[in-house]
């Protein structure tokens, strides 16, 4: 079904990349993701997995592109309209949206840091692939870390005694990067190079961390099986393991000065995208229930007929109009506004990514017994809504980093 769209003032640039997106979500997302799901976890990752033939159609439409400037090859895709594409692939499945996503991590931040060596290395020929030969993940989780790395603001963010795992140290002209990534590592399996956090002065614990491009084929580096996991299994995840690997010194894009500055950075970004992913998570739990109640008989009529179906319908339409509203307004702002507000994006990250899981559930509701059935989609929507809740920082830590920021931004009553 085709939703109605509020910005009365939509372009019809805007227009065709919406269905366009959606046509490659309903063509190529949703049929892969299906096979993907019910393939092991090891096989997923396999030279001859659908996985690949997914990012490579992703990749010569430009979809990987649409982070990087327009000057360096990238979409030029305005706010808006990047954050309606991202709900249309998100559609069409949240795991293969956020893998496509993630591909260009490195090269975002390569981008973002005018240097023309790192611009040259990971800029130019990413933008210019079809094959999906470069491949990025981003390094954040860890076996003892994980949502601690967002813990912006919180007096543990200091504390000597919490520090990484993986951890910089200088060499001369080089990096020498040493620890464990975790088996979370969205595309950690399959990945080229990684934007990874790591220590750099651990005396600062956390506020002591880094942000470092880091080629994965090199001596030194190692990766971890495929992980099996509940939901979201079309996006591969894996452990990264780093015995003295070594980047040059331009490679470290901030270190410690600029860390907590940088990740508020990433976060005003990433948590409004992960926002518009699962709106469209839970426009599509919406649709298949809506459309579910219109066959499904039951006492003597459709479902969509009972007023208590009706009433669960409009709630689940409230949920997913509300997730757009915020987590477009969240990214507009932020993605044009320095420094940004960041708590907005992780509002619409707690917000969109809850609403999804309450909508999936319903709608499973609204299956009945079907609802559990491999058969029906609406199964496989369920259980990627639910890890949305963790993932990308916990909702309940990012809930706090978030109040933190609203503690600090506003004043006294009246002032």
């Amino acid at each position: 079904m085709q939703y109605l769209d509020l910005d009365l003032d939509l372009t019809d640039r805007e227009r065709e990349l919406r269905a366009a997106a959606h046509q490659f979500a309903a063509d190529v997302l949703r049929p892969a993701a299906k096979t993907l799901d019910e393939m092991p976890a090891d096989r997923v990752v396999e030279e001859n997995s659908p996985l690949y033939e997914v990012l490579r159609q992703a990749y010569r439409l430009g979809y990987h592109t649409m982070g990087i400037p327009e000057e360096l090859g990238g979409q030029g895709l305005s706010p808006r309209e990047r954050h309606i594409v991202i709900e249309e692939l998100g559609w069409g499945c949240s795991g293969l949206a956020i893998a496509i996503g993630v591909a260009s991590f490195p090269s975002q931040a390569a981008a973002l840091s005018g240097n023309p060596d790192l611009i040259k290395a990971y800029v130019t020929p990413f933008v210019s692939d079809t094959e999906a030969k470069m491949i990025g993940c981003w390094g954040g989780t860890e076996p003892n870390h994980g949502s601690d790395f967002l813990a912006l603001g919180a007096p543990e963010h200091h504390t000597p005694t919490i520090v990484p795992d993986v951890r910089a140290t200088r060499d001369g002209d080089q990096w020498v990067i040493s620890g464990q990534k975790s088996q979370w590592v969205s595309l950690g399996t399959i990945a080229t190079h990684a934007l990874a956090f790591l220590s750099v002065d651990p005396q600062k614990g956390m506020a002591g961390n880094g942000v470092c491009i880091i080629p994965l084929q090199q001596p030194g580096v190692s990766k971890g099986p495929a992980l099996n996991k509940l939901g979201q299994r079309p996006l591969n995840q894996g452990e990264l393991f780093f015995d003295d690997a070594r980047v040059p010194l331009d490679h470290m894009l901030v270190g410690p000065e600029m860390y907590e500055m940088y990740v508020d950075g990433i976060l005003a970004i990433a948590n409004a995208l992960m926002g518009a992913t699962f709106t469209g998570v839970a426009r599509a739990a919406f649709e298949e229930a809506l459309a579910y109640s219109k066959t499904r008989i039951q006492g003597g009529k459709p479902l969509c007929e009972h007023q208590l179906i009706q009433k669960m319908l409009f709630e689940m339409f409230m949920k997913v109009e509300a997730c757009r509203r915020l987590s477009r307004a969240a990214y507009c702002y932020n993605a044009v506004t320095m420094p940004p507000a960041t708590e907005y994006s992780i509002a619409a990250k707690v917000f969109c990514t809850q609403a999804s899981f309450e909508v999936a559930s319903m709608a499973l509701q609204i299956h009945g017994g079907y609802g559990l059935s491999k058969e029906y989609i609406i199964e496989k929507i369920f259980r990627d809504a639910r890890a949305s809740l963790i993932e990308d920082g916990t909702n309940e830590v990012l809930g706090l980093t978030a109040a933190r920021k609203l503690v600090a931004r506003y004043g006294a009553p009246g002032n």
